[in-house]
């Protein structure tokens, strides 16, 4: 059975990106075009999608704009696959009521990074504990922690662990920090069956090393599901060597959308591809430089990912 026909249950696996938020021109949301973006994702194999994360340009949109898109995707996905919301918010009572909104709303799982605000307004450890006990007092779907340098917060798998086993729906974990193998092996160690989905993000830049950590998800840009599964499918079958053929198959693309175009480029391959009609990121976010943007197509159509040919 393919990955795709495990995901609507638990524990969820495989692969999990983050959709775009799909502006038009003039910076307005673009409804029918992130319906688009969606169905794609899910035609390219996603196992599930994830929406309003950083990679979906969740800090530029309004608290109406952000209600749009999770209805819009929600309502449309109609139970196809899985579908994680992020709820992120330094406030506590905030990202409660975002998270029981989600949850109403048909949400299969929320992701929360720790509270923090600007380069030095942190959260002790004693109030992280407290902030997501509340947000899991508050509803009955996984919480998915996502560990990542933005965040500025050191959290120690030690920490990560007891969270899981004292705090009833903390039970999934996207470590994306410098040594993320290293930190799911003890996380993994500490946590037992605790951890229900330790996984992968960070556009899949270090998957080998962290499905051999003993990673189950990876949560990565949105423009080639299709080319991640290609990666994942035979890991999981037992086949590693064809995994690590395709992973460094792969690796020029993940590689360039991490390090040369961010956000920026499953919106960019979308849009080529002629899945939605504009790349568009909201200001004060810049366009890519065309020399980069030409370079990403060049890669990927080496690649022939679906993205490319889906709206042709």
């Amino acid at each position: 059975m393919s990955l795709l026909g495990r995901s609507s249950v638990r524990p969820y696996r495989g692969v999990y990106p983050v959709a775009p938020t799909i502006f038009s021109e003039e910076g307005q949301l673009d409804v029918e075009g992130q319906k688009r973006a969606v169905d794609f994702m899910i035609d390219a194999g996603s196992d599930g999608v994830c929406i309003l994360a950083n990679y979906s340009e969740q800090f530029l949109l309004t608290d109406a704009e952000r209600d749009m898109v999770m209805h819009t995707v929600l309502e449309h996905v109609a139970g196809r696959v899985p579908v994680i919301v992020t709820t992120s918010h330094f406030s506590t009572g905030i990202c409660v009521d975002r998270s029981k909104r989600a949850e109403a709303a048909g949400a299969a799982m929320v992701m929360i990074m720790p509270p923090f605000f600007g380069a030095t307004l942190r959260v002790s450890e004693p109030g992280i504990y407290e902030f997501f006990r509340r947000v899991s007092d508050a509803i009955s779907i996984p919480i998915m922690i996502q560990d990542a340098p933005m965040a500025g917060t050191s959290l120690s798998p030690s920490f990560l662990a007891r969270m899981a086993k004292e705090i009833v729906n903390v039970s999934y974990f996207k470590i994306e920090v410098a040594g993320t193998a290293n930190k799911l092996r003890e996380i993994i160690a500490l946590g037992g069956d605790s951890i229900e989905g330790p996984w992968d993000g960070e556009e899949a830049i270090t998957l080998m090393a962290d499905l051999d950590a003993g990673a189950t998800g990876a949560m990565t840009g949105g423009g080639y599901p299709d080319g991640i599964r290609k990666i994942i499918d035979p890991y999981f079958a037992g086949n590693r060597e064809e995994a690590a053929t395709a992973y460094e198959r792969w690796l020029p693309l993940i590689n360039y959308e991490n390090r040369q175009c961010g956000l920026s480029a499953a919106k960019a391959l979308m849009k080529e591809g002629g899945v939605i009609k504009s790349e568009a990121v909201r200001h004060p976010l810049q366009p890519l430089h065309p020399e980069t943007r030409k370079g990403l197509i060049e890669i990927a159509r080496r690649l022939d990912p679906m993205v490319l040919r889906w709206g042709r």
